[in-house]
């Protein structure tokens, strides 16, 4: 196991040695690292009336033992969602599409896609296929391939339908994709130029992006995945079209910060719209107890959206009711349990009220 050491804060403000929460997640992230076998992390919290905790633990390169620092590009997996579904509801707003328009309106070849709607692919209620479940069994094979985003929908349409649409949650990467596809069409450009225009820009992410291929700013962190054989590989330059508008960006720690915050109150999102991304349902998947919207987590009063591209996990969380903005990112994706816990040690020490979600059950 990786030996895991804190590393030092750069360049926010520090606590105060008399800050018992900081002493105690100084304590617990390095033991919760360890556990799980996270070679590195980088943890912010922010709360109004407090000194912002912002600190880089352990090693961005277990070769090198460079250590992490908090200023690196990190792969933000599933958070992409966010976007694409952010960016879906503006055009909603805007009074291009209706979130119960069917998908076959806008995508062909869906199966059922007659009677599957644009709200339950962001609720995750659709019933199809995750083509991921396929993909990724042969990753490590082909690390490089370039993915297209019809390739993924069509792997996924080789399979029948799971449940009738809106009888069940299941969480499927298929749905981002068809909805990042329909964010394409009614706007008539590209996903990632939407998103960089219409988001990244108006909220001043200038260390945000949606990537065409595998390319990956620097400096940014290694990322480590666990092999069926258990053997850990550095999987950092695996390219990450295969999940495009569902998986792909990547982003960094300040970035994010902006992002949790402003996602969760629903600032680019008229009232209304906010109102109906925030019809949350459960998702047993998601945790025992959690809740999802409409691209959008509730982890026990946690507003926000987990993300797991393999090699990294980013947690970026709200809680609207103590204003507490929380982002935890790790470099590896080897033990899911571990990271879980780990936000549970996190929010016990900052929010005693507000505890993580457990695991779901299996």
């Amino acid at each position: 196991m990786t030996t895991v050491t804190a590393g030092v804060l750069a360049g926010c403000n520090v606590s105060s040695p008399a800050d018992q929460r900081a002493d105690a997640l100084d304590k617990a992230i390095p033991a919760a690292m360890q556990r799980a076998s996270v070679p590195g992390a980088i943890v912010g919290i922010w709360q109004d009336g407090r000194a912002p905790y912002v600190r880089a633990f352990g090693v961005r390169d277990t070769a090198t033992r460079q250590p992490m620092a908090t200023d690196l590009y990190m792969r933000i997996g599933s958070n992409s969602k966010t976007f694409t579904v952010t960016a879906l509801l503006m055009l909603a707003d805007q009074g291009k599409l209706g979130l119960d328009d069917p998908i076959d309106r806008y995508v062909k070849g869906v199966p059922g896609g007659n009677r599957i709607t644009l709200r339950q692919l962001a609720q995750m209620r659709a019933g199809l296929y995750n083509y991921a479940d396929d993909t990724n069994k042969v990753m490590a094979q082909q690390p490089s391939r370039q993915w297209t985003p019809r390739e993924l929908v069509e792997v996924a349409f080789r399979h029948p339908p799971l449940f009738p649409p809106g009888s069940d949650f299941d969480y499927s990467n298929t749905n981002t994709v068809l909805l990042g596809l329909v964010v394409e069409t009614v706007a008539g450009q590209s996903l990632g130029s939407f998103i960089e225009q219409n988001i990244l820009k108006p909220e001043g992410m200038t260390h945000t992006l949606f990537p065409a291929g595998a390319e990956y700013p620097s400096p940014h962190s290694q990322g480590y995945f666990k092999m069926p054989d258990g053997k850990i590989v550095d999987a950092t330059d695996w390219n990450p079209s295969w999940g495009w508008a569902s998986g792909n960006m990547i982003s960094t720690l300040d970035d994010m910060r902006v992002w949790t915050r402003d996602l969760a109150i629903g600032k680019l999102l008229s009232p209304a719209m906010k109102q109906q991304r925030d019809q949350f349902l459960p998702a047993p998947q998601e945790g025992e107890g959690a809740l999802y919207g409409l691209a959008l987590e509730n982890q026990h009063g946690w507003i926000g959206h987990n993300g797991n591209i393999m090699s990294y996990m980013v947690y970026p969380y709200y809680l609207p009711s103590e204003r507490i903005t929380m982002v935890v990112m790790l470099n590896s994706g080897v033990d899911i349990p571990g990271s879980w816990a780990m936000m549970q040690d996190i929010t016990r020490i900052i929010s005693p009220n507000n505890l993580w979600t457990n695991l779901p059950k299996q």
